[in-house]
């Protein structure tokens, strides 16, 4: 039996869709009909070239997945057929000493799907390993394309409580109850892709409707998007020389904002998060960060700044709850980066389009 995939087969010659066969499920995992499946802005780091795939890649893109249980392995205690689940992008274990303090992302059999080790969702069919403490059931009440964010890009700009720790809460949970004269707090999100849309919607859902919120991206369309969303100010850093500058001149005295969210991935990006926040303000980066760049600021700047910086990949696993009561109260407003489904058999054009920077996010359909 076989089916449909988006194999990623190197730089040159980009991705295609071709038939491959349906996964057996293996002791401890399970087996999912694909639903819907993402195409995601990390994605294109493989795509490009940017992110290691070997010498002569071969294998499922993909990371993204909502679907139903197809078939269940041996061991597989928390799932059966006909389940409607949704998968975060890398598998934990549940048991090791980083997933005990639900920091699930930096489990010891972590693997992400969509790379050479672990075939991904982009298909028919995906296979789950360690499934009963990685896939969670899909709750009722929010549509399956809308769940593809709980897979990735919408806990990344969460938190729960203990971890006080991702993206947007990484900023907000670090920074004091109440500023001198009740003043609202500065914040600003470093590019306005999907992740960093939902990172608005986040904050201002965190900080309420008083704290302002500053957009810096280089796609206009985008700060229309965040100006829309959530009346965040925009800048487009194409049109000003000094970016950090002009976001100083918008904060309380010049002084900088309380906290930048930096999701672009690029040393340039984090440097100007830097150099925005003002002496202890917050940098929280989740931008993917690849290759030999540094973080844009020496130790003693640093030092002399007094800066908290935390950055890093997500644990989806531990933040899903509280991220999906978050978006729960904010589909409508999300729904904006689900609206572009294409079927499988669209993903070489969409891939293109999105490499360009002519569509916000895809989505794929498993239904021709």
């Amino acid at each position: 039996m076989s089916m449909n995939a988006v194999v990623f087969r190197g730089v040159e010659k980009g991705v295609v869709v071709e038939k491959r066969p349906i996964p057996k499920a293996e002791p401890g995992s399970v087996v999912v009909k694909v639903r819907y499946a993402g195409l995601c802005g990390s994605d294109l780091h493989t795509y490009r070239g940017i992110e290691p795939a070997g010498e002569n890649p071969d294998f499922i893109m993909g990371h993204e997945l909502t679907g139903v249980i197809s078939e269940v392995g041996e061991g597989v205690r928390n799932f059966q057929v006909g389940d409607r689940i949704v998968c975060p992008f890398t598998i934990s274990c549940g048991e090791c000493f980083y997933c005990k303090l639900d920091l699930s992302s930096r489990c010891v059999k972590s693997q992400c799907f969509g790379t050479p080790g672990l075939p991904g969702a982009q298909a028919e069919y995906v296979r789950i390993p360690l499934a009963d403490s990685t896939v969670f059931n899909a709750p009722d009440g929010i549509k399956d394309q809308n769940l593809i964010l709980m897979a990735d890009i919408f806990p990344t700009n969460t938190h729960s409580p203990p971890l006080q720790y991702f993206a947007a809460s990484n900023a907000t949970s670090r920074l004091p109850p109440h500023l001198p004269d009740g003043a609202p707090p500065a914040v600003v999100v470093i590019g306005c892709g999907p992740v960093g849309l939902c990172a608005l919607v986040s904050l201002r859902h965190q900080l309420g409707a008083s704290a302002r919120l500053i957009a810096v991206d280089g796609i206009p369309s985008r700060l229309a998007r965040a100006a829309a969303l959530v009346g965040a100010e925009p800048l487009n850093f194409r049109e000003i020389p000094d970016v950090a500058g002009a976001i100083k001149a918008k904060t309380d005295g010049g002084r900088g904002a309380d906290a930048a969210l930096e999701l672009v991935g690029r040393e340039e990006a984090l440097r100007t998060a830097f150099a925005a926040v003002r002496p202890f303000g917050v940098v929280s980066s989740v931008g993917v960060h690849n290759g030999v760049g540094g973080v844009g600021f020496t130790g003693a700047e640093g030092y002399d700044k007094n800066v908290q910086l935390v950055m890093g990949r997500c644990p989806v696993r531990s933040l899903f709850p509280k991220a999906l009561e978050v978006l729960r109260a904010n589909e409508g407003r999300l729904e904006c980066l689900t609206e572009n489904v294409v079927p499988l058999s669209g993903a070489v054009e969409a891939y293109e389009r999105f490499e360009r920077g002519e569509v916000q996010k895809f989505v794929f359909s498993m239904e021709e």
